[in-house]
């Protein structure tokens, strides 16, 4: 079976007053269904409300809050994508070395 990640976000703190997020938990399984793997974090932002791409509480998607995860995992000159798929890359490297272990292995007695 082929391994599929799913990224999420799980849960996000706001201001009442003007529900600007700051606070963001979120996750990442990869999982061939029967092996699983998942990475997960908490991203802390800086609502602004004044600024021009500032999306109101009520209007985020969750692609929209993903963004700003992917964006959060950047490493040296990398874009939010290549982040997004270096952390799902190691994350599906982590189930196939599930897979792989457990077919090099079998149980049971030799009599």
């Amino acid at each position: 079976m082929a391994i599929t990640t799913k990224w999420s976000v799980n849960d996000m703190t706001h201001k009442d007053s003007d529900g600007g997020v700051f606070l963001v938990y979120w996750s990442l399984t990869a999982t061939d269904g029967t092996y699983s793997a998942q990475e997960g974090g908490k991203l802390r932002c800086t609502a602004d409300p004044s600024a021009s791409d500032y999306i109101a509480y009520a209007d985020l998607k969750e692609s929209d809050v993903l963004g700003w995860v992917y964006d959060s995992l950047k490493e040296g000159d990398e874009t939010a994508a290549e982040a997004k798929a270096r952390i799902e890359a190691e994350r599906t490297a982590k189930v196939q070395g599930q897979i792989d272990r457990a077919a090099a292995n079998s149980n049971g007695v030799p009599w």
